[in-house]
């Protein structure tokens, strides 16, 4: 045996490993494989790890960040992709994968059906709701125009604009197809949104994004989440003008409106110069005749009510003779008037005499001189009564005195403080003695205890106790609780089709464990 094995040849890891490489990449140099993208992983490096599957088998995929750059789509998870490149193993880890340089979606419905994922994405979040769209202005000075300065969108937008109503218009140059359209596009919005009004590039009261019509791999740049953001954000007014009328991308349902064509923006942006001046001269010469009109119904009804006004002097006939009645009345009203008060002025003048005056002065002081003695006999009453109440009170609030009570106060607050100072020790023995038994029933009833003598917790991947074998199933992590530390296991056969072998046991003697002790948990 020894001698056959000596003929058969060594390699080292790192030979065999880059063999087995080499080996695959000789075998599948170019391959194009189909498949749905799963885990999708994009580290700081810029490489984007991937896995291909299909229903019965899963293939691990790389992107480098030179091709990862240049993508047409960005790979999301769920997506059916075409990806082409080649078979090759990584021998750090003893695995296979595949080095994809090129990425496609695999027919168009694969495209529609991401489109119509991310539209919902979208919708839930409220970008495409109606409230959050503007109103167009109905006559802006500046346009703003995002698309591609050298195709001919540009100039049907331009001369549109020049026949109907010229006016300013600033193009903001962007790619409109290819991997980074997307992108330029989006910056293109906020940067027309950035500029400030007083600024040297006037900002725009209107934008318009446009595009000719293509297939929806052509216009999927304008269904990248980062242009539906950017139109949904802008502060100005905009207009998606993209493909044909029959042609929908996500910025259409965000913009503030959509327009068939980009021919049709133009003419939606600003209205016709010509109209516009025949519908003010129209309505111009409406105004002037309703004002003419107006002034002469308002002098004919002028006229019908002055004539039926009556005359100044009917008018102040009846208040003249009111005022005349009234004259003479007041003349014979003030003459009895003052005939009254003169009788009653001369009725209060017999009461006023001056020796009426001195006899009721007289008796006034009189009455004054006898109150005043009652008052001072009455206050020198009173302040002998209290002079007799302090000094009964002075004697009771003698010095030697209050020193005595401040003694048997401070007497009595030693006792009170002793007393304390007992109650507190003998509360603190009871609750030490109370937590003592705690902790001694803790410990008592803890399963650190039981681990000590020799038993194990189980626990499944979710950290629960596991309390039957029926419950694991093949190839189950579990984790094993013993007394100094815990253990990671795998079940390495199911329970319910492979039941290990019963060992036969020694008799337990008396001064061994007994045999089987049963799990507490």
């Amino acid at each position: 045996m020894s001698e056959q094995s000596s003929n058969v040849a060594e390699f080292s890891v790192s030979e065999i490993s880059f063999s087995i490489k080499r080996t695959m990449e000789d075998a599948f140099g170019y391959v194009r494989v189909r498949g749905e993208l799963g885990r999708i992983s994009r580290p700081g490096s810029g490489h984007i790890y991937l896995d291909l599957k299909d229903d019965r088998a899963v293939l691990s995929g790389v992107i480098w960040r030179g091709v990862a750059s240049k993508l047409k789509i960005q790979p999301e998870q769920g997506l059916e992709v075409i990806a082409t490149g080649k078979i090759t193993t990584f021998p750090g880890q003893s695995k296979y994968q595949m080095v994809i340089d090129a990425l496609e979606p695999a027919g168009a419905g694969a495209l529609m059906a991401l489109l119509e994922e991310r539209k919902k994405k979208l919708a839930a979040e409220g970008l495409f709701a109606e409230e959050r769209k503007k109103a167009l202005p109905p006559l802006p000075k500046v346009i703003g125009v995002v698309t591609s300065p050298t195709g001919a969108v540009i100039r049907d937008i331009l001369h549109r604009i020049s026949d109907r109503f010229p006016l300013h218009v600033v193009v903001w140059p962007v790619r409109v197809q290819g991997e980074t359209s997307g992108a330029e596009v989006a910056n293109g919005i906020r940067g027309f949104n950035a500029l400030s009004a007083d600024g040297p590039i006037p900002r725009p009261d209107l934008l318009i994004v446009a595009r000719g019509g293509g297939s929806i791999e052509d216009l999927w740049g304008f269904n990248e989440e980062a242009v539906v953001r950017a139109a949904a954000d802008s502060q100005i007014p905009l207009i998606s003008a993209v493909g044909h009328e029959t042609d929908w991308t996500l910025i259409d349902l965000a913009a503030d409106l959509r327009a068939p064509t980009p021919t049709g923006a133009a003419e939606i942006a600003v209205p016709v110069k010509a109209e516009l001046m025949a519908m003010v001269d129209d309505r111009a010469r409406r105004l002037n005749s309703g004002l003419v009109r107006f002034v002469t119904s308002r002098r004919t009804e002028l006229r019908a009510a002055s004539a039926a006004l009556p005359a100044p002097q009917d008018l102040l006939a009846l208040p003249r003779q009111k005022f005349d009645t009234l004259a003479n009345s007041l003349e014979r009203a003030l003459i009895v008037s003052t005939k009254s008060h003169r009788t009653h002025l001369e009725n209060l003048s017999g009461r006023l005499s001056p020796f009426l005056l001195s006899r009721q002065t007289s008796k006034a002081r009189q009455d004054l001189t006898q109150i005043s003695g009652r008052q001072q006999r009455a206050l020198q009453v009173a302040v002998s009564q209290k002079r007799q109440a302090y000094s009964g009170a002075s004697g009771r609030l003698s010095p030697a005195r209050l020193a005595q009570q401040i003694t048997l106060g401070n007497e009595r607050l030693n006792g009170f403080s002793e007393r304390l100072d007992r109650a507190y020790l003998a509360r603190v023995r009871e609750e030490k003695t109370r937590l003592d038994g705690l902790q001694k029933l803790l410990k008592s009833l803890s399963y650190k205890d039981v681990l000590a003598r020799g038993y194990a917790v189980v626990r499944d991947e979710s950290g629960q106790p596991v309390r039957s074998a029926a419950e694991l199933a093949q190839g189950a992590a579990l984790s094993i609780e013993l007394a100094d530390g815990a253990v990671e296991a795998m079940v390495m056969s199911d329970s319910g089709t492979s039941k290990p072998k019963a060992k036969t046991k020694k008799p337990a003697t008396s001064k061994s464990k007994p045999a089987d002790q049963g799990s507490l948990f």
